[in-house]
Formats: C-alpha cells, sequence, structure tokens
C-alpha cells in the first residue's frame, strides 16, 4: 500500500488495526464491518481522519464504527460508509471522543452460570467493567442449555440459550444474590435511553443482531427495575473499596468477560495480584491470550474464551456466551 506508507507510524498502526478487525469480521460472520474496515484501511484520507484520533482506544474499529450507527449512518457499503464519514466527521468524532466500548453482552451469564451456581452462597457479586451491569443479574434471567427446559425465574424477560459440549455442570436452579456491584471508568444508566441505544450500536450487524437487540433491551428491563451500584473509576484501584461494602455473610465473587483486553499489560497484572489478595472466588471469562498464565488447556476453537475460576481454567466459551465446553 505505497499510498500510505511512510505516512507515519500512527496511520501504520491503524492499518494494520484494521485489516485484522477485517479478518476477525469476516470470520465472525460480520461481512459489512469485514468489507469496511478492509476499505479503510486501504484509502488514504479516511486513515488520516481516524489516526487524528488520540492512540490507544479511540482509534478502535468497533468504537468507530457504533459511533457511525449510533448517529445513524450507513455501513452496509464502503460508498457509503465513506462519503457519510467523511460529511459527518465532527460529529462522530464528538461520539468517539465521549463514549467507549462497553458491549454489555448478556448472553455471556450462561458461560457464567455453571460456575456461580456451584459455589457456596449467597452470593455478592462485583463486576470489574461492568458496563450498564447487565451481567450484574445471573440470577434474574432464564438459560436452556441445550433446548432444555428453562431455569430461572419464569417472570423473566430474557431467555439466554447455550449449547454445551462435555460435562458441563448445568445448574438445576439460579444462585441466590444478595448484593451486587459494578465497575467502569465510564457507567452507563440502564435507566437512560442514550446509555441504552449506545450499547445496541455496538452490536455488530449480522444474522445474531436482532436475537442481541431483544436480548439487551429485556435485561435493561430486569436492570432498571433494581438499578445496579456501578462505581466510577480505575478497576484495580477501586476493586477492594468496593469488595469491603459487600455485606459479610455472603461470599464474595470477582467476575469480569472481555474487559481486560482493553488493560495494558501491566495493568492486567495489577488487577490478578489484587484479586488475588481478596477473600472470596475470582471468576474469568476471557481470550486466553489476555491471561496466558491460567493454569489449565487452552481452548480447541479459535476464537472460544477461557472459563477460569480462581486462575484455573474450567471452560471454554463462544465470544457471546453461544455455547460452553466444559474442561475441568
Amino acid at each position: 500500500m505505497e499510498h500510505v506508507a511512510g505516512v507515519g507510524s500512527g496511520v501504520d498502526r491503524v492499518v494494520e488495526q484494521y485489516r485484522g478487525f477485517a479478518q476477525h469480521c469476516a470470520v465472525a460472520g460480520t461481512p459489512a464491518y469485514a468489507r469496511v474496515a478492509r476499505a479503510l484501511a486501504e484509502d488514504e484520507q479516511v486513515l488520516g481522519l481516524v489516526a487524528s484520533l488520540p492512540a490507544g482506544n479511540k482509534r478502535q474499529p468497533n468504537l468507530l464504527l457504533g459511533a457511525v450507527r449510533f448517529l445513524g449512518g450507513p455501513v452496509s457499503s464502503w460508498e457509503e460508509f465513506r462519503a457519510w464519514l467523511v460529511e459527518h466527521w465532527e460529529q462522530v468524532r464528538a461520539v468517539v471522543m465521549e463514549r467507549y466500548t462497553q458491549t454489555n453482552e448478556v448472553r455471556r451469564c450462561a458461560s457464567l452460570l455453571p460456575v456461580l451456581a456451584g459455589l457456596e452462597g449467597p452470593l455478592a457479586l462485583v463486576e470489574v467493567g461492568a458496563s450498564a451491569g447487565l451481567c450484574l443479574y445471573p440470577d434474574r434471567y432464564r438459560y436452556s442449555y441445550d433446548g432444555g427446559a428453562p431455569i430461572g425465574p419464569a417472570g423473566s424477560p430474557v431467555l439466554l440459550e447455550c449449547e454445551t459440549f462435555g460435562p458441563v455442570p448445568v445448574p438445576e436452579r439460579v444462585p441466590q444474590v444478595v448484593w451486587r456491584a459494578g465497575i467502569d471508568l465510564n457507567p452507563l444508566d440502564v435507566r437512560s435511553g442514550e446509555d441504552v441505544r449506545w450499547l445496541e450500536a455496538l452490536i455488530w450487524p449480522g444474522p445474531h443482531e436482532a436475537g442481541r437487540r431483544e436480548r439487551l433491551r429485556g435485561a435493561a428491563r430486569v436492570a432498571a427495575q433494581d438499578p445496579p451500584l456501578v462505581v466510577a473509576g480505575d478497576l484495580v484501584e477501586q476493586l477492594r473499596l468496593v469488595a469491603r461494602r459487600a455485606p459479610r455473610e455472603a461470599r464474595l465473587v470477582v467476575f469480569h468477560s472481555a474487559v481486560l483486553a482493553y488493560l495494558p499489560g501491566e495493568r492486567r497484572e495489577a488487577f490478578v495480584a489484587a484479586v488475588r489478595e481478596l477473600e472470596g472466588h475470582w471468576v474469568s471469562n476471557e481470550g486466553w491470550r489476555v491471561l496466558p498464565d491460567l493454569a489449565g488447556a487452552r481452548p480447541g476453537v479459535d476464537g472460544d474464551f477461557t472459563v477460569a475460576l480462581d486462575g484455573r481454567v474450567v471452560a471454554f466459551a463462544g465470544e457471546h456466551g453461544q455455547r460452553l465446553t466444559w474442561a475441568a
């Protein structure tokens, strides 16, 4: 790509990001995003716009694309996307600077439920990188594993379906949760229509978009009836302070899903050190490269997350909770 080479290391890094994102989207079944990201990586003018954003998370492809969708812009074709983006760049930039990538995929609770239900309760949950806190309500949703009879409160508007492999200890009931809190740099409010609309904009277009949006809206209704405590701040700095607020008669469980990848390596290490100092349990659901020192096997399916309890891998999960393979 001679027309971009030499423009600067910032642009080179953007090219690398968007090419990698395009490959991931192609595999993940999101062809619209794959087309846009691939073409963006070859367009000198648009690359310059993206490179003008602050280095780091503000240049993320999913943040930029989410901002365009949030503003009602097109993503189905590169030609439409490019023309709209250039014309509305200042509006897009304002959203990118204000917002963060905070996907709140509630279906990941299906990956966590067998682990949480196996812990002695009652439970006090602390989620780091909680976004709007939708995953803080694993006891308020219904679950169906392999098409089986639903588990959980019959009146819940949310049904999370999951395919299992291996001896997954599918529970007969949801855990008892008596306290819940989250930590996030920029908490979203489930009672805010704009915040929920932002979460919807972060859902990737594709065959599963409608189902994910329906689950999101249902979970937002559940959470809005009993809004979670989500503390604004750094997850390392706030962890011990928030954990101290949990009732002593409950078992503390700190958990997170697809969060630590957004932290630099030294902050991940600081978080792991901090969570290991707490009395209670640590449940993680991340790509295996994010926490490579976890004890246990690595996923056999590319793209699967590793689900670990107290630093030991117990299962592998689809990135959106659509499947769960037991490894313990």
